[in-house]
């Protein structure tokens, strides 16, 4: 029986791993790409969200939720680790689901932080423990000797002998190595000096809702973010600024332009590049994809904006760079060879509408299995689409000139808030023949909360706007 148990874990582990993978070997990514899948060292797409960095000999090492598409219990914590913060190698599953217990099958393990005690050297990291109902919630942690694990789970941290009784939660290292544990409604505790236990409750609840805390610190002032409660779906961040962690606290605005949902993310960490010539601040999101958080929920990295004491992403960057020499972060422009709907070579199968949105030419089908295909000889292509209140899911498959497989990925085209992005970007290939497909797989990203409010998608269309080609 223990052998027939150990094979159904692997197999399950493998089947998880192997998802959205391709034969090919990566090429290199060369900037930030937002709202898009990434892949690791082994072609499998990035699973880390709720995350947070640690930098460490040299590499920033990040730590994230592993996901499947079938049930939101905990499926383990990742970590990855990269020399650029473009290219990422799978590390370890730092903390995997336990035999049984607090973090053991059917539970809740989110919004997971590491920070290095630079007292003691050791790793410790912290988590959202829960049921599947959130009823049992409280704050975890568990340490490691080395940054990538395995971390040995610990229990709840307490403070005065109780639990912290809380679901959404982040971490704070202050300048001075001082770790500070954060949770919604913008609860800021101290935590002892080995990061084990919290001695004082630093800042009381600021407001209602405050999910996703998320704290940082520039010179002499510090930025507290947080969402409001709507379940998965993407809604305005706000933050607010401060002197000291005690308050008092002063609100600070939207992060973002009023109604774009926060560039259809939720803050998770924010990460300082600080370089000869500049420093940079990372707003690091969560684009969630529920169900299928494995396979297309993504990532919403982008750069800082400073005026006086104020904060602001004013822009959405497709794709951007920063040299982690002087700190300073640039645009980067997609130079690729376009072609728009109604081009000869798009061969389009189904029931397929063209239009225009704002003057763009867009084409859209809801028909399942409705499909757009191209055939091209290059090294990359990538898909800009319209992210739409009735979209679906989308499956991207490239072949090469044997007709095998090498990419296949399901994409979210979602949004509450319309966008135009690129929203798939294929790594960089030998130059060959392929065919690219993209077609309609029939299901939305749909969900209630606790309070049985229904969110998400009103369609299953796809609505693409273009394809871009590097030859």
């Amino acid at each position: 029986m223990k052998e027939h148990r150990l094979t159904i874990v692997i197999f399950t582990f493998l089947l998880l791993q192997s998802a959205n993978v391709f034969a090919q070997q990566v090429g290199k990514t060369d900037a930030i790409y937002s709202g898009l899948p990434w892949y690791d060292q082994s072609g499998k797409v990035v699973s880390a969200h709720g995350a947070n960095i640690v930098q460490e000999n040299g590499k920033f090492y990040l730590f994230g939720e592993a996901h499947s598409d079938t049930s939101n219990a905990f499926a383990g914590f990742n970590c990855y680790s990269s020399k650029d913060l473009y290219n990422w190698k799978f590390e370890s599953i730092a903390l995997p689901v336990q035999k049984s217990g607090k973090l053991g099958p059917n539970r809740i393990g989110e919004r997971v932080k590491v920070m290095k005690n630079p007292f003691s050297g050791e790793f410790v990291m912290f988590m959202h423990v829960d049921t599947l109902g959130y009823k049992d919630q409280f704050v975890g942690y568990a340490t490691a000797k080395n940054i990538a694990g395995p971390y040995q789970f610990k229990g709840p941290l307490l403070f005065k002998g109780k639990q912290i009784k809380k679901w959404d939660m982040g971490t704070f290292q202050d300048d001075d190595g001082t770790g500070y544990l954060l949770t919604h409604g913008g609860m800021i505790h101290q935590l002892s000096k080995d990061y084990k236990s919290i001695i004082a409750e630093i800042n009381p609840a600021i407001t209602t809702g405050f999910e996703s805390p998320t704290l940082f610190r520039k010179a002499n002032t510090y930025y507290f973010i947080g969402s409001h409660l709507t379940s998965w779906e993407k809604n305005d961040n706000y933050y607010y600024t401060a002197k000291a962690l005690s308050g008092p606290w002063t609100a600070g605005g939207l992060l973002a332009p009023k109604d774009k949902l926060t560039w259809n993310s939720q803050a998770t960490f924010v990460l300082k590049i600080r370089g000869t010539k500049d420093t940079t601040f990372i707003f690091m999101g969560d684009r969630w994809s529920f169900p299928k958080q494995l396979s297309s929920a993504t990532y919403v990295w982008q750069p800082i904006k400073f005026k006086g004491d104020s904060i602001f992403i004013p822009q959405y960057l497709n794709a951007w760079t920063v040299d982690l020499n002087t700190g300073t972060a640039n645009p980067k422009s997609i130079i690729h060879k376009t072609f728009l709907p109604g081009d000869q070579k798009i061969i389009l199968i189904g029931n397929w509408k063209n239009s225009t949105i704002d003057s763009i030419p867009i084409t859209r089908s809801d028909e399942t299995k409705a499909s757009l295909s191209f055939d091209f000889n290059g090294k990359q292509i990538g898909l800009y689409v319209a992210l739409l209140p009735d979209n679906g899911y989308a499956k991207v498959e490239i072949r090469d000139k044997k007709g095998n497989i090498i990419i296949n990925n399901i994409i979210d085209l979602y949004s509450k808030s319309p966008m135009l992005q690129l929203a798939f970007l294929s790594p960089m290939l030998p130059k060959s023949d392929y065919k690219l497909t993209v077609s309609v797989v029939g299901e939305r990203p749909n969900w209630s909360d606790k309070r049985k409010s229904l969110y998400g998608s009103t369609g299953n269309n796809i609505t693409i706007a273009k394809l871009i080609i590097q030859e």
